[in-house]
């Protein structure tokens, strides 16, 4: 049987960490809170579940703070939960059994998140994989009989076990916050954080949240260091900005050089709802119509389903 050690970041949670901790406890051998400035009874709680709580000062950087407290572990293999997650008992059964027979060269496992739409987050999909187990010290080995390798490539296992996804908030405000600070420090967004910023934005972001975001994203979509992939979503980023302040040059600049290439559904989402505005039914019904089925999303996957399903229902309607 592998050992565990749970390890979780924390801060003002009050409300929900003995629900999280209620559901995982038993099956740990070491439980690490670390709290990043907390200032309800989050660590008051936490002490009746471990006396291992430690204060970190937060610094806008979450990658700084589970690392802190990955490096307190000294089990196996290390669990990262976070306070929203709640395991049921029949996923808390399969949890205990893949803890007994888990096999030794696993490095790593991935659980299912689930429930993740029901809170407006930022994710496209009610439930996928995960890295949730992680093997604490990592054995690197030779492979291949000749023209050996060390190799690279974790272990993985595809579990079934779903960590059922339960926040009492959205937190894109904050992660919005997280990502201004970034950009206003000099740091460059790497392309996996460019993607997250775009769709997060596209999925949960408020009028302003766009606005605020259209500088950043105007310098992407016209940097010729960053990938087409980045290009596209930036450009849906402006355009929205842009339909925001109703300026129509922007949106036909911006709006070209996705539909340069293969167009997303957003882009047509976006054109169809310029048109929408402006009370030309007939041309928003061919954007959508386009978003519906002619192109893919890239942000937010309601571009190419239900929403303009919708909106060609009532371009409809108006139109008679």
């Amino acid at each position: 049987m592998i050992t565990i050690s749970c390890c979780m970041i924390v801060k003002n949670e009050e409300k929900i960490l003995a629900r999280c901790l209620d559901s995982i406890a038993d099956l740990m051998d070491e439980i690490i809170i670390v709290d990043t400035g907390s200032t309800d009874e989050t660590k008051k709680i936490a002490a009746k579940y471990t006396d291992k709580i430690y204060d970190f000062t937060w610094i806008d950087d979450f990658s700084a703070a589970r690392n802190f407290a990955f490096s307190k572990a000294t089990m196996a293999y290390i669990y990262s939960a976070d306070a929203d997650e709640v395991v049921n008992e029949e996923n808390r059964e399969r949890f205990r059994d893949l803890k007994q027979c888990l096999l030794p060269e696993i490095e790593m496992v991935q659980m299912k998140y689930g429930n993740q739409l029901a809170h407006g987050t930022a994710y496209n999909f009610d439930e996928e994989y995960r890295p949730k187990l992680f093997k604490r010290l990592r054995e690197f080995v030779w492979i291949e009989p000749v023209h050996e390798m060390v190799r690279l490539d974790p272990v993985v296992y595809d579990s079934d076990i779903v960590i059922d996804h339960r926040p009492e908030s959205n937190h894109a405000g904050r992660d919005f916050a997280v990502f201004r600070k970034q950009i206003q420090n000099g740091r460059m967004l790497s392309k996996r954080l460019h993607h997250m910023y775009a769709m997060e934005l596209y999925i949960s972001g408020e009028e302003q949240d766009f606005l605020d975001a259209e500088e950043f994203f105007t310098a992407t979509a016209l940097d010729p260091e960053r990938s087409m992939d980045e290009v596209k979503e930036a450009v849906c980023i402006v355009c929205r900005a842009a339909r925001l302040r109703d300026d129509s040059h922007t949106l036909l600049k911006m709006s070209l050089k996705d539909l340069l290439s293969e167009g997303s559904a957003e882009m047509c989402w976006e054109l169809g709802e310029y048109f929408f505005g402006k009370g030309d039914y007939e041309e928003a019904a061919m954007w959508y119509y386009n978003a519906a089925h002619e192109t893919q999303s890239i942000l937010n996957i309601h571009t190419s389903t239900d929403w303009p399903e919708q909106r060609l229902e009532e371009c409809s309607r108006k139109s008679k």
